[in-house]
C-alpha cells in the first residue's frame, strides 16, 4: 500500500473508531472525502502546522460540519499546534473522547476548540456563506496594504460542502455574489455524494449545479471519482490557475466508502456503522491494524514532510518579507498588526462625536451614521453596509477614500451585499475571523432572515456589529409586514449578543464605544427612522450604556414609582415623569440602552438604579412584553405592543395603541393608589 493510500485510510479508520466508541457522529463523509482532504493539505495547502494563526495562512472550511471527524483527523496527523504550546491541538486520546464533554472534538467543530478550527460550522450554508466573507478579507488587506515587491496577504480559501450547502438559500446567496465580485481565492469543494439524511437527493434535488454555478460566474470543475489522486491534483491546480472567477469543484463521491453493507446509501450518512461493518470495512482498505484508533508512524513522518516541510518554510519566507515591509512602511505594518491582533489605534475614540442638546435632534439612524463616518477616518478596517439599504440605514462611508467594494476595487470600504441578509451576516463573520471589524445593516424587521447568521456571530465570540434601523411601530405607514414587535425580545434571547437600542444620539454614540470596546461579542444597534430630540445631558447626566441602565431622570426625595424605557419611548417617559412631578408623585426614569450589560453588573449597582423596595414600576417600548417581567416583578405594568402594527403615521400609531405619556401617567398612579 502506498504511503498516500496509507495515510487516506488513516483519516477514514480513526473517523469510523471515533463515532463507534462515541455511539454517535457521521463516519460516511469522511470516509468518502479523505482522498480530497489529504491531497488539500498535503501538497496544496499554505499552512505552517505549529504557526496555525499565521496571517497569510490559506483558509480550510468544513462547511459540512457533521464530518468534524474528518477535521480532527487531519489537525491530528498534520501536528497543528495550539499556539505557544507544545503538541498536537488534538491529541490521540481527544478523538477517543470525540463528542464527550470538555473534548476539543465536539459533534460538530467549534472555534477556539483547537488550533486549525477556522470557524464554528455545523448549521448547514454557514461555512460556505462565511468563505465569502473570508476571501473578500483576503482581497480588501492585499489591496489596501499591498505594496509593489510586497505579497504579504495573499491567501486562498478552501471549503468542503455538501449537497445540503448547496440546497440552502445561503449557499445561493453566498455564490451569487462571489461570483460577481470575481473572487478568484476562493474554491469550493462540492462532495456530490447524492444522499442526503431521508435518502437519495433526487427526492428533492435535480438541477444541474454546473451550468448554475457557471451562470453565477463561477469556473467548474468536475472530478468523476473522489479517489481519484491525479484528477483531484489538475482540479486544485486548476485553481490556483484560475483569475476572475471562484472555483467549485465537483466531487463525485460515494459516502461511507469501502463498507460493503452501507456505502452509497444513507444508513453510513448519521450513525455508526457498527462494530462488524467496522471490521469488514477495515478489511476492504486491506487494513491490518488489529486495534482501534492505529496511527502508523510513517504517516505522521509522510504529513511532517509535507505539509509541516512546505509550511513552516512558507511562513519563514512570509516572515522575513514582513520585516522588510514593515521597514519601507512602517504605518501600513502597524495598522496590520493592530489587524492581526485584534487591537484598535490609539487615537480612535477621538473619532466619536459628541451631540449637543437639540429638541428636534435626528433619528438614532441619522446619528448612527455620523458616527460611523467619525470613526472611519480613525479605525482604517472598519467596513461594511447593507443589504440594499444604504440610504435608508445611513450606513454609507462618504469619505473620500472610502469607496466601493468591487471586483474593480477591492480597497473599497462600502460594501454592497444586494438583497441578501442571510449571507451577509456570514460574510460579515468571516471579515471579522480575518480580524476587521465588519458591520452590516437592515431594516430591524429583517433580522429574522439573517438570524442564523447572528446567532454563529455570537457562539464564536465575533464582534460583528449589526446596525437594525426602523426599529419598531414607529416607521409608519409601511405597516405591519414592516414593522417589528417580536424582534426585541427574540434577538435578546440570543446569548452573548448586546442589544442596544438607544433613546438620543448620544446614548449612540456610546453604543458605538462600547461595542469597539467589546471584542469577544456581537452587538446590535436598534435604531429609530424618527426624529428624536437629543437630551440635554448637564440636565440628565451622562449616558453610561456601558452600564446597560442608569437613572435619566429623578424626583426630589425617594422615588415612588419606577418609569422604564428604551429607545423613543424614553421620551414618553420623561413626560410623564414630568406629569406626575406636577402632581407631587416621585417617579425615577430609568433608560435600559442594554439589558445585558445592566444584567452584568453587581447587585449593588443593580439595586441601586431599580431599588427593591420600589416595586411599582411600568416598562414601556413599543414591542412585545416578553423579557421586561425580569425587571418589572409581579405587581409592574408594561405600556407596549401585544400584537402587530397598522399602517399609519408613527403618531397616529403611538396613539392608537396607547404607548402614550398620558397612559404611562395613568398606569403609574393606579400603581401608587394616587
Amino acid at each position: 500500500m502506498s504511503i498516500e493510500q496509507l495515510t487516506i485510510n488513516t483519516i477514514r479508520t480513526l473517523s469510523m473508531d471515533a463515532v463507534q466508541k462515541a455511539n454517535s457522529g457521521h463516519p460516511g463523509t469522511p470516509m468518502a472525502l479523505a482522498p480530497v482532504t489529504y491531497l488539500l493539505w498535503n501538497e496544496f495547502l499554505k499552512y505552517d502546522p505549529q504557526q496555525p494563526c499565521w496571517p497569510a495562512r490559506d483558509r480550510f472550511v468544513l462547511s459540512c460540519g457533521h464530518a468534524s471527524m474528518l477535521l480532527y483527523s487531519i489537525l491530528h496527523l498534520a501536528g497543528v499546534q495550539n499556539e505557544g504550546e507544545d503538541g498536537p491541538a488534538i491529541s490521540l486520546e481527544d478523538i477517543k473522547s470525540f463528542r464527550q464533554l470538555g473534548s476539543p472534538c465536539a459533534g460538530h467543530p467549534e472555534l477556539g476548540d483547537a488550533a486549525g478550527i477556522e470557524m464554528t460550522t455545523g448549521p448547514l450554508g454557514q461555512g460556505v456563506g462565511t468563505s465569502v466573507g473570508m476571501a473578500m478579507a483576503a482581497r480588501w488587506m492585499s489591496a489596501r496594504y499591498g505594496r509593489p515587491g510586497h505579497d504579504l496577504l495573499g491567501y486562498n480559501v478552501y471549503v468542503l460542502c455538501s449537497d445540503g450547502d448547496l440546497m440552502e438559500g445561503i449557499g445561493c446567496e453566498a455564490a451569487s455574489l462571489a461570483g460577481h465580485l470575481k473572487l478568484e481565492n476562493l474554491c469550493w469543494i462540492y462532495d456530490d455524494n447524492r444522499i442526503t439524511i431521508e435518502g437519495e437527493t433526487d427526492l428533492s434535488f435535480s438541477e444541474d449545479v454546473a451550468t448554475r454555478f457557471q451562470g453565477l460566474g463561477w469556473n467548474t470543475v468536475t472530478v468523476e471519482d473522489a479517489n481519484d489522486l491525479d484528477a483531484i491534483r489538475q482540479a486544485l491546480a486548476a485553481f490556483q490557475q484560475t483569475s476572475d472567477k471562484p472555483t467549485l469543484v465537483i466531487l463525485r463521491s460515494v459516502i461511507g466508502y469501502g463498507s460493503p453493507n452501507k456505502s452509497d446509501s444513507h444508513a453510513a450518512h448519521g450513525a455508526p456503522l457498527g462494530e462488524e461493518e467496522v471490521v469488514l470495512t477495515k478489511q476492504a482498505y486491506g487494513w491490518t491494524a488489529g486495534e482501534p484508533f492505529h496511527v502508523p508512524a510513517e504517516v505522521l513522518q509522510h504529513m511532517q514532510d509535507g505539509i509541516g516541510a512546505r509550511g513552516a518554510a512558507a511562513q519563514h519566507q512570509w516572515q522575513q518579507d514582513l520585516d522588510r515591509y514593515a521597514g519601507d512602511f512602517p504605518s501600513e505594518a502597524e495598522q496590520l498588526g493592530c489587524i492581526w491582533r485584534g487591537e484598535l489605534p490609539g487615537d480612535w475614540e477621538d473619532g466619536i462625536p459628541v451631540f449637543p442638546a437639540d429638541e428636534n435632534g435626528p433619528a438614532t439612524r441619522v446619528s448612527s451614521g455620523i458616527v460611523l463616518n467619525g470613526l472611519s477616518a480613525k479605525l482604517p478596517w472598519l467596513l461594511g453596509g447593507s443589504a440594499d439599504l444604504a440610504p435608508s440605514t445611513m450606513t454609507l462611508l462618504d469619505d473620500e477614500d472610502a469607496g466601493d467594494f468591487s471586483s474593480g476595487n477591492y480597497a473599497g470600504r462600502n460594501l454592497h451585499f444586494g438583497i441578501r441578509e442571510h449571507v451577509m451576516a456570514a460574510i460579515s463573520n468571516g471579515m471579522a475571523l480575518s480580524g476587521l471589524r465588519p458591520y452590516c445593516a437592515t431594516f430591524f424587521v429583517f433580522a429574522d432572515y439573517l438570524r442564523p447568521s447572528l446567532r454563529l456571530s455570537s457562539i464564536m465570540h465575533l464582534p460583528v456589529i449589526y446596525v437594525m434601523t426602523h426599529d419598531s411601530i414607529g416607521l409608519g405607514e409601511d405597516g405591519p409586514t414592516h414593522q417589528p414587535v417580536a424582534q426585541l425580545a427574540a434577538c435578546r434571547a440570543l446569548p452573548n449578543l448586546l442589544v442596544m437600542r438607544p433613546a438620543d444620539a448620544g446614548e449612540v454614540a456610546e453604543c458605538y464605544r462600547t461595542a469597539l470596546r467589546t471584542p469577544d461579542c456581537p452587538s446590535m444597534f436598534v435604531l429609530t427612522r424618527q426624529g428624536l430630540p437629543t437630551l440635554c445631558r448637564e440636565k440628565y447626566g451622562e449616558p453610561a450604556v456601558e452600564r446597560g441602565a442608569y437613572i435619566l431622570a429623578d424626583s426630589d426625595g425617594d422615588p415612588e414609582v419606577l418609569l422604564l424605557g428604551t429607545g423613543s419611548e424614553i421620551g414618553i417617559c420623561l413626560e410623564a415623569h414630568d406629569q406626575l412631578s406636577a402632581e407631587g408623585i416621585a417617579s425615577r426614569v430609568v433608560s435600559m440602552p442594554c439589558w445585558e450589560l445592566f444584567d452584568q453588573q453587581d447587585q449593588q449597582y443593580r439595586d441601586q438604579v431599580l431599588p427593591p423596595g420600589v416595586v411599582a414600576r411600568v416598562a414601556v417600548e413599543a414591542g412585545i412584553r416578553q423579557g421586561w417581567d425580569a425587571y418589572l416583578g409581579e405587581s409592574g405594568r408594561f405600556v407596549g405592543m401585544t400584537g402587530f402594527g397598522a399602517s399609519a403615521p408613527a403618531s397616529v400609531l403611538y396613539e392608537h395603541f396607547g404607548i402614550t405619556a398620558e397612559n404611562v401617567a395613568g398606569q403609574a398612579r393606579e400603581l401608587v393608589g394616587r
